[in-house]
């Protein structure tokens, strides 16, 4: 017995030695929980999306550059616009088409394509007055948008203090907003009294981001903040604090402002004082 346990404490010895030579450390598996959710960042380009867990309607429709109201109808979603993750949301109306058999397509016959023929050349010749009534009608709706939009019943503030770096461009895929630079906890206030209808960092490029919604046609965004000093439904009052200034998303500290009517992304320094 004495030998064997006296073998069996030198093989041990000889196996913690070998283990101890080896230089080469063990492999280390991490995971950061905080990548799945960076990864997961709204970002839409199509004619649906699937809504994941802490997205709401305005945040969609804020991505996608349509009216909230536009979306709402589409999808039969009425207010408080509540919608859950897994649901699919439509946001452009599905174009059907008809489609015909080829029983169909051997039935007409050359004198129902003349007929067919005429009464097309006919009835380019009675359109023609109408397509010009219908082009002065949208050209008078675009007018009557213009006068809306500026003279509208907000009445806007400067959402911070600081420097303008960066203003509003016309590209299509131009800076949408002003940003305003200055230094890191610098007071973000609400530039109109609103609701906020989404306060998060779903959006890709936006950081921390705040919403708020003034009227039916106008919403206004304040993104890149270090901190959010608000919650979504909650009733602000124009000049507010709501945020600091921060980061988020960005290469420097300053605060991206938008203003949004009827979806669309419209110049600030137009409805600013």
């Amino acid at each position: 017995m004495g030998i064997v346990k006296s073998i069996t404490i030198g093989f041990l010895g000889s196996m913690l030695i070998a283990c101890s030579s080896n230089h080469s450390p063990a492999p280390v598996t991490t995971l950061k929980t905080g990548q799945s959710s960076k990864l997961n960042k709204l970002s839409i380009s199509g004619d649906n999306y699937r809504v994941q867990k802490g997205d709401t309607l305005f945040s969609i429709a804020f991505s996608a550059n349509k009216d909230f109201r536009t979306v709402a109808k589409l999808n039969d979603i009425s207010p408080p616009y509540t919608i859950y993750p897994g649901q699919l949301i439509q946001l452009e109306y599905s174009k059907k088409r008809t489609k015909w058999t080829k029983k169909q397509t051997r039935k007409p016959v050359k004198s129902l394509k003349n007929q067919q023929k005429n009464n097309i050349t006919a009835k380019k010749e009675l359109d023609k007055p109408k397509q010009r009534e219908y082009v002065q009608r949208q050209a008078s709706k675009k007018s009557d948008a213009t006068k809306a939009q500026y003279n509208n019943k907000v009445r806007w503030k400067w959402p911070a203090e600081g420097k303008v770096t960066r203003r509003f461009s016309v590209k299509v895929n131009g800076y949408k907003g002003l940003e305003i630079s200055n230094r890191p906890g610098t007071s973000v206030r609400a530039a109109a009294d609103g609701v906020v209808v989404y306060a998060g960092n779903a959006l890709r490029g936006y950081g921390n981001l705040i919403i708020l919604k003034h009227t039916d046609d106008y919403l206004s965004a304040y993104a890149h903040n270090a901190t959010l000093l608000v919650k979504e439904q909650q009733k602000i009052k124009v000049g507010e604090k709501i945020a600091e200034m921060g980061s988020t998303d960005a290469s420097k500290t300053a605060l991206r402002f938008e203003i949004r009517y009827q979806g669309q992304s419209v110049d600030p320094a137009k409805h600013l004082p």
